[in-house]
């Protein structure tokens, strides 16, 4: 039930999150798009009450609880973002905004912006990790709660990726063209 509803809730992030912009930009109805927009936190609040209710019927916690910890920590750190995203995209397309602005290239630009990158995945690993451990706390010795800390590895893996991503733009800045490496 618990993997069936994550996909549900993604699957609502995004026809909300359509359904908004095509309100907001097509209907020519902003509040009612920005109204439909808002609502899309209530997708991880749904989430998380039942993955607490499963586990306080005596569930016991396995992968999907651990899933569904980092299914809202990265919804809830990254889909502001996303929505950001796609909002200049489909303002620029059907309402005649302006274009997207390309994120740097090249130098230090770009590791400032792999940097920022870093920081919502980390932020977003940290919501998660932290959602897991409450759910470690919630079972208590009770239970086995090895597959939620397997889930903390995992977004501990992936806090170390981005970090190795974001300090290699800053020791090996990207160079432009015709820019020259200095000895």
């Amino acid at each position: 039930m618990i993997v069936a509803l994550v996909i549900a809730c993604e699957v609502g992030f995004w026809v909300l999150l359509l359904a908004g912009l095509s309100l907001r930009y097509l209907a020519k109805m902003p509040r009612l798009g920005v109204a439909l927009l808002l609502c899309e936190p209530l997708l991880e609040v749904v989430l998380l009450v039942v993955t607490a209710i499963d586990l306080k019927n005596g569930a016991v916690p396995d992968w999907k609880h651990g899933l569904a910890a980092v299914y809202i920590g990265f919804t809830v750190a990254l889909g502001h973002r996303t929505i950001k995203w796609l909002d200049v995209r489909f303002a620029h397309r059907f309402a005649g905004g302006p274009p997207p602005v390309k994120p740097p290239k090249y130098g230090m630009a770009r590791a400032v912006y792999e940097w920022k990158t870093a920081a919502r995945w980390i932020l977003a690993c940290a919501i998660a990790a932290g959602l897991l451990q409450g759910a470690a706390w919630y079972v208590g010795d009770a239970g086995d709660v090895s597959s939620l800390r397997d889930w903390q590895f995992k977004v501990a893996f992936v806090v170390g990726i981005n970090v190795v991503i974001a300090g290699s733009y800053t020791v090996f800045p990207k160079r432009g063209p015709g820019v020259a490496v200095e000895r």
